[in-house]
């Protein structure tokens, strides 16, 4: 009898069993509740995903000239990426941004910086993803001043900030702030979207980075399904309506290696939401229980070692995407393993998405995978291992609570160092790494990889000396002493810090205003 083993769990799963009832009752229809074979009657058949490559280095400038580069190759939405100090609330002269400025993403600082990014894109047409997080409330304040400059209505405005903080606590550590006002501040941005911004998703639950922590498929959908369910009880004590939030959460994971398992994981996680939203919220609208969901090809599967190989890689967890039934994507690029990608890499790996969706033939049919003996026995038991993570979390009393007695943590470190082992002992083959290896020194095959200038750093100083020698003093005196105010109180804060934009406050000044009233975050480790 063939066996599939290993799958990211650990356990073994018959492939072949005699006797076994075909075809399976495979249940609803697609766009019919839970959602396991897809959100939409007709999914790609009526639209295909959005192809929304994550990209931003260097300046606003280089950021820009990329963005109208994938956009003139056929992308069909821009996703940022934005620099470790805009994400943890520096501006970029500050001297803890010293050696960071532009090198995982785009470094923005203020409105002017935005302006540039945004250049000659029509926002009101685009569709923007923002991966940003702590300081995610000053970047969309950003984003509303500059469509008000451009005489775009909010109304217009479509997007979708990832506004998720918790699997920062959980498995990445970009965070500012204590859990309690983090919280605070996502949910400001919740009921803010659904009173001004109706196009807008103001959250998307990332799964994506728990994988890339070492997680399993299990964990990955039990543990973001445990945090979606912490930011709707949230909104909910804030007085907002179930259906209202329910119809714009998103969540964002992870494309790994074992494609079957992958797309039963994302058919799984469907419909546990779905369950989730139905019975313990008690939403009444269907469109308020469809877990609708941006992927991402999984970083951590790619290589050094013989880098054209990623490309393959790449293909395939795509595909699996694709398959599980995802409404947006982004594909690796084959040299992220080294630097940050060239434009001939991040083409390619466009042109992988344009080449699944226009010559596979897997778009014209809407669950490709439905009534599979073993996807969905895998989709059931997907299903049920996630639910018994979810019900832990909420045994120990909450996603914060779980953060803070280090279960994730833990759960993610034991299964990091098992699929580790497995690679030692070459259980679990990596193309290149421990097999069918070659003598090579990896990334040295010839190729020509991006660098972002130290340059970039001090063109940023300069400009951010030009900008404030340029404001009001007096009028940032005055946003300064509103921020305090409406940090310090029970309001929604995100007028203020619309107001601070408006009168050319930085990123790095609005974010030490609020450290000034909300004190940051020290996880255990750093205690000592």
């Amino acid at each position: 009898m063939r066996k599939l083993v290993y799958l990211s769990d650990n356990k073994e799963y018959n492939l072949e069993t005699p006797g076994l009832p075909v075809p399976m009752d495979i249940g609803a229809q697609a766009g019919e509740y839970p959602f396991t074979r897809g959100v939409h009657p007709t999914m790609y058949q009526g639209r295909l995903w959005t192809m929304r490559q994550y990209s931003g280095y260097g300046s606003a400038k280089e950021t820009n000239k990329r963005y109208r580069f994938l956009l003139g190759k056929g992308q069909t939405g821009l996703s940022v990426a934005f620099d470790l100090p805009t994400q943890m609330g520096y501006d970029s002269d500050d001297r803890l941004s010293d050696g960071e400025v532009g090198k995982t993403g785009v470094a923005i600082s203020t409105l002017a910086d935005l302006r540039m990014l945004y250049s000659e894109i029509p926002m009101d047409k685009v569709s923007v993803s923002m991966t940003i997080n702590a300081s995610c409330p000053v970047i969309l304040a950003m984003y509303l001043v500059l469509a008000e400059e451009k005489g775009i209505a909010m109304d217009n405005l479509s997007g979708t900030v990832q506004n998720d903080i918790l699997k920062e606590y959980i498995a990445r550590g970009a965070y500012i702030f204590p859990p309690g006002p983090s919280l605070r501040l996502v949910t400001d941005i919740i009921e803010y979207s659904i009173k001004h911004l109706p196009k807008w998703n103001f959250i998307s639950v990332s799964g994506y980075h728990i994988r890339e922590a070492g997680s399993t498929a299990a964990q990955e959908i039990g543990f973001t399904l445990s945090n979606g369910i912490t930011y709707m009880d949230t909104a909910i004590d804030r007085g907002l309506d179930v259906n209202e939030v329910g119809k714009r959460i998103s969540f964002f994971f992870n494309a790994h290696n074992n494609v079957l398992e992958e797309v039963a994981k994302f058919r799984a996680a469907r419909r546990l939401w779905a369950k989730i939203m139905k019975e313990r919220f008690k939403a009444t609208d269907p469109r308020a229980m469809m877990l609708r969901f941006h992927t991402q090809t999984a970083g951590c599967t790619l290589t050094a070692q013989q880098p054209d190989n990623n490309v393959t890689r790449v293909a395939y967890q795509a595909l699996a995407a694709v398959l599980g039934g995802t409404q947006s994507l982004h594909t690796n690029s084959r040299d992220e393993a080294l630097a940050l990608p060239t434009e001939q890499s991040v083409k390619i790996a466009l042109r992988t998405q344009q080449l699944l969706a226009h010559e596979t033939g897997i778009p014209a049919v809407v669950d490709p995978c439905g009534g599979s003996y073993y996807l969905e026995s895998l989709t059931d038991e997907l299903a049920k291992s996630a639910e018994e993570y979810t019900n832990k979390v909420d045994a120990m009393g909450g996603g914060v609570k779980a953060i803070e007695n280090g279960y994730f943590q833990k759960e993610i470190s034991a299964s990091a160092y098992e699929y580790q082992k497995q690679v030692e002992s070459k259980q679990r083959i990596v193309v290149g790494v421990n097999e069918f290896k070659e003598l090579e020194k990896p990334g040295k095959a010839g190729a020509n990889y991006l660098k972002v200038s130290p340059r970039v750093q001090q063109e940023r100083k300069r400009e951010l000396a030009g900008f404030r020698r340029r404001r009001d003093e007096r009028k940032i005196k005055e946003s300064t002493q509103l921020l305090k105010e409406s940090a310090a109180g029970a309001n929604n804060i995100m007028p203020s810090i619309i107001d601070c934009v408006r009168n050319n406050m930085t990123l790095g000044e609005i974010c030490a205003v609020l450290r000034g009233v909300f004190g940051e975050y020290k996880s255990g480790t750093e205690r000592f």
